[in-house]
């Protein structure tokens, strides 16, 4: 399967693209439901269009080349994929490819192999305006990632009527993967980022697809793994002095990380009170001491936390689970994939990843032992839907987290009979 993905300009007369010959519509793609889906998984009414968004932050600490305790400064170039509600014309097939690779650049052991898989949106589709601005999501993916590595869950919400912008995390994607010292300065910021961008973008005033389009005062981030890291710190969680020791160590010296820690007076000039709610898969560096007490509990934000309880990754009794926990000033959830490890979030295993003589790592990115992930795409879809319905749009969604914690205890609202099982979903108010 071919793929083409166009980066759109950001130019004085607005965004513009090459028009895209519609393709045939794809009998299946990730995200499509099985029959055991719950009730809020399936797609909305709207149709769903697509577009890929240049971006640059200026003047950025390029810490992978801090020497001494100094830090140079770079343009810091991000890719951002936008899913929107659309208009799609009659004779249009609403179908994309999605242009990905496996591997990890710079790791001879796992050399970079393209692919494409199949969407269900139209590129460049004129937006349907609906009746009023639209909530924003900003999604970010873990590391190594890249910005379709939720399509299941990007393409879903744009079609309940929500703009949604994944992030391509420059030195931290399948393509251009760089030290771990850039993923654990540049997360937080490049949400704040994007979010500040998007809002630009987005303005009434301003003369690009996005204008009027959406509200970016009524935002949610949602973060899987290094990206739920970046996520709850964007949201008020600031970091402990011992994570910015641990980046100092493999930043050569650099302080950069201090800036995002609860005790800095700029971590919290920094927060945005356009970000109403979180939702964090696995998220990652509570093991690893990224939080203590105090930041936890800089976190007010509602909260959807999404964890698999033999996570060998971010760990779950010490890792998401003791987040969950420590963060006692939100309204937050804990849904645990039983028997679930760390990839409670990504598409299902693109059928690349089944070649013979790959590494297992190419197939084990995306699959879970002991689940199916596409069970898991639909349950995260339903979760996440209830969830933003509730904060974003002030739906009367609630019921589907009024549940027993455990699904052996009684039934849980919108899954079919004898389907809710191997989950729990726990509540904690502040």
């Amino acid at each position: 399967m071919r793929s083409i993905v166009f980066l759109l300009l950001l130019s004085t007369a607005g965004l513009t693209s090459p028009v895209v010959q519609a393709q045939e519509v794809p009998a299946f793609v990730f995200g499509d439901m099985l029959p055991d889906a719950p009730e809020l998984a399936p797609r909305g009414a709207y149709g769903v269009g697509v577009r890929t968004v240049a971006l640059t932050n200026p003047d950025q600490l390029d810490v992978l080349h801090a020497k001494d305790g100094q830090t140079p400064r770079y343009n810091r170039p991000i890719t951002v994929e936008v899913w929107y509600p659309a208009r799609i014309p009659a004779g249009k097939a609403a179908s994309v490819s999605y242009e990905q690779v496996m591997g990890t650049a710079n790791d001879p052991k796992r050399p970079l192999i393209p692919f494409s898989f199949a969407g269900r949106a139209l590129r460049d589709a004129a937006p349907d305006p609906g009746t009023g601005a639209y909530p924003l999501v900003i999604v970010s993916h873990g590391y190594v990632g890249s910005r379709y590595l939720m399509t299941y869950l990007t393409e879903n919400l744009a079609s309940k009527g929500y703009v949604v912008v994944a992030i391509d995390h420059t030195e931290s994607t399948f393509q251009d993967a760089g030290g771990f010292a850039s993923t654990l300065l540049n997360r937080s910021l490049d949400d704040l980022f994007v979010l500040n961008e998007m809002g630009k973008l987005g303005a009434k005033t301003g003369r690009t697809f996005l204008a009027g389009l959406f509200d970016a005062d009524n935002t949610a981030l949602i973060g899987y793994s290094m990206g739920g890291y970046g996520a709850l710190n964007a949201a008020g969680a600031g970091y402990s002095p011992q994570a910015a020791k641990f980046f100092g160590q493999l930043a050569n010296g650099s302080t950069a990380l201090t800036s995002r820690t609860t005790a800095d007076p700029a971590y919290k000039a920094s927060l945005d009170p356009r970000i109403k709610a979180v939702i964090a898969f696995a998220p990652w560096g509570m093991e690893r001491g990224v939080w203590d007490a105090e930041g936890l509990a800089g976190l007010t934000l509602p909260t959807l936390f999404v964890g698999g309880s033999q996570d060998d990754i971010s760990g779950y009794e010490k890792g998401t689970k003791a987040i969950y926990e420590g963060a006692v000033n939100a309204d937050r959830y804990l849904l645990t994939y039983l028997n679930a490890r760390h990839n409670v979030a990504p598409n299902p295993p693109p059928a690349e990843s089944l070649r013979p003589g790959l590494p297992l790592d190419e197939y084990l990115r995306y699959a879970e032992p002991a689940w199916n992930e596409r069970r898991i795409n639909n349950i995260n879809q339903h979760f996440v839907t209830a969830f933003l319905g509730m904060h974003l749009k002030k739906l009367a969604y609630a019921p589907y987290f009024e549940l027993p914690e455990k699904t052996t205890d009684g039934v849980w609202k919108g899954f079919k009979p004898r389907t809710a099982v191997g989950l729990e979903m726990r509540h904690a108010k502040p």
